[in-house]
């Protein structure tokens, strides 16, 4: 955020000394002035009328800019982070009325992370007016004017003011033909938190070779920020973040849709419905969305995969011990795993359902957004604590029995809380499936949400329905009671490192009150067990018990919570922390960059980085290569790492990014990493001294 804000300073210190030279040399004005150009001529520019004017009919002048060199850029009405627009002034009767100036399409020009609106070579720029009644006695002289403009080169920029005597003819057919069209169909806007969408009718056969839309709104979007193009149907809806430094919300929204970077049609776009979904045509990848069917397959090899997924770990103690009971009776084994798989897919389905809404409303959120909440993880806690102290044998709850008398809603139960624990790291073929589900009409969406929760299911579904491969399990016994408690060893270890994750989320005194809540809570189930064993109602004792310390967590953990913003992880390779901006000009350097999404809740992530990142082999190899290392901590919400995800066609993290010296485009590694993978990739790309 720090080098956003530089660069808008810089950005709005360039854009002042520019208003200022140009209003000095309109201030100017009033001086006499020879016919021609004031000050340089590095963009000479001549003024052209059409025809003679008659009252109430459209008559257009050409400003026609032609610079002196290949070097010299001109600027469009919104010039972008830096330059000036022209202002122009006409001598002509009150009564007649000068319109909007209409532009061809601009091109962009970045320069030190600034995005400019510019026109290089020649280029003519149309202003329609309207004579009044005094049409008929204007004489036919010429008409007359100051136009203050900005002339650029890489370097320099350069006022440029001109005395107009508007000449007789001019190439009109051709100048019409260059500047943008207006849509005659109406476009619609909508202004969310951090993102512009904008639905701009244009007939799906229109071709789409590098769009952009150039606002002509100041300081409403971030320029130079990547652009998504979405087609639904017959309309073209386009995502643009929007700048941090915006004022209030526009009542239109106006601009250029250019197609391939020479042709564009004009918009006028009014607040109203913008479609959601649809398929990305164009942006940061410029991807084309996978097959439904393809996509089908990731979710459900996805889910499938998670069952063996370090993350995935701490839940299998419940699946285990419920799998080892299904073999009891046919009917009870299908009731089971039945029940099972729809508490995995409501969950999955819910949490996909809820992160989709929570997008559409503007929100910057990504897959596994539960665990960016502290109230949430704190649940987990309170819920993992739980756990623990019913394997150990402290109490007896009926639906997490697993040695006697299961049902289907204990199954169900389970089902519901292996999703939700198990689906925040992406793995192998759901991250597509994942990151093209927040792309994708909802009801697809949803199917893929659904088909990740059936994968993760799979086993112990197949298990309640055939029968071979329950005899394969071992026959129920007192064995399954000592099973049990040790699976409070796992369920544990989950507890405390969810009180870790407190820590980084909320500060130690947030982790301290939740500790204090939990050490309630097991207090409270202490007694509810030996109430159970001596035959007593046991629950109203829980709650008297377990009510004081809720009530002193709700009061005091949001007081003592304290935002934590990304912090620079601790690496042997001393890693930058990610931006925009410090992913720019790490590139720039020509040297291979190594950018790695991780948090803190993800055990893939922690995985990936001790064995295989963190390692001296492949710090020696990027070291010998120049390598960049750069790291974005996901642990937070942080709005700029989830849109960088979603650009990337990634849901969530772990995200492994490799750039090559002078690479267009990254290369995606696996989610699974190894250090001979790392190591070669350095030996691969090495960078310029």
């Amino acid at each position: 955020m720090i080098h956003s804000s530089i660069r808008q300073l810089l950005a709005w210190v360039l854009a002042l000394v520019a208003s200022v030279l140009l209003a000095s040399t309109a201030h100017a004005q009033g001086a006499p002035r020879e016919a021609g150009f004031i000050g340089s001529d590095n963009i000479p520019v001549t003024l052209h009328a059409d025809g003679a004017p008659e009252a109430g009919k459209e008559w257009l002048l050409a400003l026609r800019f032609v610079p002196k060199g290949p070097e010299w850029h001109g600027y469009w009405s919104n010039p972008g982070d830096a330059g000036a627009g022209m202002i122009l002034s006409l001598d002509l009767p009150p009564d007649w009325v000068v319109g909007e100036a209409r532009y061809p399409v601009p091109k962009r020009l970045v320069i030190a992370g600034l995005m400019n609106h510019v026109y290089e070579g020649p280029y003519t720029v149309l202003v329609p007016v309207t004579p009044g009644p005094s049409a008929a006695s204007f004489g036919g002289g010429p008409v007359t004017g100051i136009v203050d403009y900005l002339a650029c080169t890489d370097q320099i920029c350069v006022p440029q003011s001109a005395k107009l005597v508007a000449q007789a003819g001019g190439d009109f057919a051709r100048w019409r033909a260059e500047v943008a069209p207006p849509l005659s169909a109406g476009s619609s806007f909508d202004v969310g938190r951090n993102t512009l969408r904008l639905a701009i009718p244009l007939p799906a056969s229109v071709a789409l070779t590098d769009p952009h839309v150039f606002i002509g709104n100041e300081n409403l979007v971030n320029y130079a920020a990547p652009q998504i193009f979405r087609r639904v149907g017959d309309v073209l809806t386009v995502d643009i973040p929007l700048s941090e430094y915006r004022a209030d919300t526009p009542s239109a929204v106006v601009g250029i849709l250019s197609f391939d970077g020479e042709a564009g049609v004009e918009f006028d776009a009014i607040p109203g419905d913008v479609p959601t979904g649809g398929e990305v045509v164009a942006g940061p990848k410029a991807p084309v969305t996978p097959p439904l069917w393809t996509l089908i397959l990731g979710a459900l090899a996805g889910g499938l995969l998670l069952n063996i997924m370090p993350c995935v770990f701490p839940i299998l103690s419940l699946k285990a011990l419920s799998l080892a009971r299904a073999s009891e009776s046919e009917a009870k084994a299908r009731a089971e795993g039945l029940a099972y798989t729809a508490g995995v897919m409501l969950a999955c389905v819910g949490l996909g359902g809820l992160l989709l809404a929570l997008r559409a409303a503007g929100e910057q959120v990504g897959w596994a957004f539960q665990l960016q909440e502290p109230g949430v993880v704190v649940a987990l806690l309170v819920l993992a604590a739980a756990i623990t102290a019913n394997f150990a044998g402290l109490f007896e709850l009926p639906s997490l029995s697993v040695t006697t008398g299961g049902k289907p809603a204990g199954a169900f139960a389970t089902g519901l809380l292996a999703a939700f624990v198990a689906t925040p790291c992406t793995g192998p073929f759901m991250a597509a499936a994942l990151g093209a589900a927040l792309l994708l009409p909802v009801p697809q969406a949803l199917l893929l949400f659904a088909l990740l929760g059936l994968g993760l299911a799979l086993p112990f579904l197949l298990l309640g329905f055939i029968p071979a491969l329950r005899r394969m399990l071992p026959k129920p016994g007192p064995w399954m009671e000592r099973f049990r408690r040790i699976m409070a060893i796992p369920m544990g270890l989950t507890a405390l490192a969810l009180v870790w994750l407190t820590v980084q989320l909320g500060g130690r005194t947030f982790s301290l009150i939740a500790l204090v809540l939990v050490i309630g809570l097991l207090i409270a189930l202490w007694i509810t067990g030996r109430l159970q064993r001596g035959g007593r109602l046991a629950w109203p004792a829980f709650a008297l018990v377990a009510a004081p310390f809720l009530a002193f967590a709700v009061i005091a953990l949001p007081s003592v919570y304290e935002a934590k913003g990304a912090e620079a992880k601790v690496s042997i390779h001393n890693p930058q922390s990610f931006s925009a901006d410090a992913l720019a000009k790490a590139r720039a350097s020509g040297k291979p960059v190594f950018l790695w999404f991780t948090a803190d809740w993800c055990v893939t992530c922690k995985v990936n980085e001790s064995t295989s990142i963190e390692r001296d082999t492949v710090r020696a190899a990027f070291e010998a290569a120049g390598v960049v290392t750069m790291v974005g901590d996901w642990t937070v919400r942080d709005p700029e790492i989830t849109a960088f995800l979603t650009e990337q066609g990634a849901a969530g993290v772990p995200l492994y990014l490799w750039y090559a010296p002078n690479a267009a485009a990254p290369e995606q590694l696996p989610q699974l990493l190894t250090p001979d993978l790392l190591v070669a990739k350095a030996a691969q790309s090495p960078g310029t001294p």
